[in-house]
């Protein structure tokens, strides 16, 4: 999900249910990649959720080396004894995925959670890179980041580039306000008329825009509008510049929990796969292809699955039913076409 820097102005009067998602999501710092403090006990317990104001339960799990897992590794990365990590969460980031912590400084949140347990099954040390959704990519290409673990759709297109390991179900969301009767009702005809926001680079824009281009052919009109941060998103919506965002599932939930006692509470108007209408969409770890870290990664993640760590992180962050059975390597993903 990509982001943008912020502006101080398009704060000012915000509403009561922006100001409750804004002091939840905090504030990052500007720039390029930045690394934030992670904690991983030197005991073998790694705690997920800390410092995260309200949006997990803060859970201590244990987890340790699996050598025959840290045996696949390449020899590059064994020789490092450390994973980086890159999250596309500059500058504000997405509740419950990706933000700053309650400390102003900590990275938190459930991408680089996992991505600090998948490292501990791997035996290294985890090191996190924070980044806008462009520059994750970049990160990657580059060789400066060795795996993504920031809601990364696995798409056909991507795959041309990168290498991927499976790891929730991909879903994504309308937000509207609660006020609002409109409904998705998984039929691209009710947006006929619409004003919708979404991350620029996502692949719930590819969808949109789609569904945008198949309407025009009809006479009918979309409009897509692109805002700066997912505060200027919510302020629209508030505002009624907006009828709706289309964004990952887990961020509309979190922000229709946070909302649900102020003036302007927000809700789930309908959901769809990240993949399309005939697949369902994975979230998944995202390496450069050929990096040989796809298998070790989804090895990884099924220990975590198989002993019960992986339930009880999605459990801290209340994102249980978008649970996988098992990752994949390069499982499908969203189609090349997909209109």
């Amino acid at each position: 999900m990509p982001t943008h820097l912020s502006r101080r102005a398009l704060i000012r009067g915000i509403s009561a249910a922006t100001a409750v998602t804004a002091l939840a999501t905090g504030l990052a710092a500007c720039g390029g990649d930045s690394e934030a403090v992670t904690k991983t006990d030197t005991t073998g317990t790694v705690t997920v959720g800390r410092l995260s104001n309200g949006a997990a339960k803060e859970t201590a799990l244990k987890v340790s080396e699996v050598k025959s897992i840290s045996a696949e590794l390449p020899a590059s990365v064994r020789r490092s004894g450390k994973l980086v990590i890159g999250v596309g969460a500059l500058p504000s980031g997405s509740a419950p995925l990706n933000f700053v912590g309650s400390d102003q400084k900590t990275l938190t949140g459930s991408e680089p959670d996992l991505g600090r347990l998948v490292a501990a099954v791997l035996g290294l040390k985890p090191e996190i890179r924070n980044s806008t959704w462009e520059n994750l990519f970049v990160g990657v290409d580059s060789g400066k980041v060795d795996v993504a673990f920031s809601n990364v759709t696995v798409t056909e297109e991507r795959k041309r580039k990168y290498e991927f390991a499976s790891y929730r179900k991909d879903n994504l969301a309308f937000e509207v306000l609660k006020k609002n009767p409109w409904n998705f009702d998984g039929d691209y005809e009710n947006l006929a008329g619409k004003t919708v926001s979404v991350g620029a680079g996502t692949n719930q824009e590819k969808i949109l825009l789609e569904w945008k281009a198949k309407l025009a052919k009809e006479g009918k009109k979309l409009t897509v509008k692109y805002f700066p941060d997912q505060n200027a998103t919510n302020l629209a919506l508030s505002s009624g510049k907006i009828d709706a965002f289309f964004g990952p599932n887990p961020a509309v939930a979190y922000r229709a929990r946070q909302t649900a006692n102020t003036p302007n509470a927000t809700r789930n108007a309908g959901s769809f796969s990240g993949a399309g209408e005939t697949l369902q969409g994975l979230i998944a770890a995202t390496a450069k292809k050929d990096s040989g870290l796809a298998e070790p990664l989804a090895d990884a993640l099924n220990y975590l699955i198989e002993h019960g760590q992986y339930g009880k992180w999605l459990a801290a962050y209340g994102l249980s039913n978008e649970s996988v059975a098992k990752s994949e390597v390069n499982p499908p993903g969203l189609p090349l076409d997909n209109s």
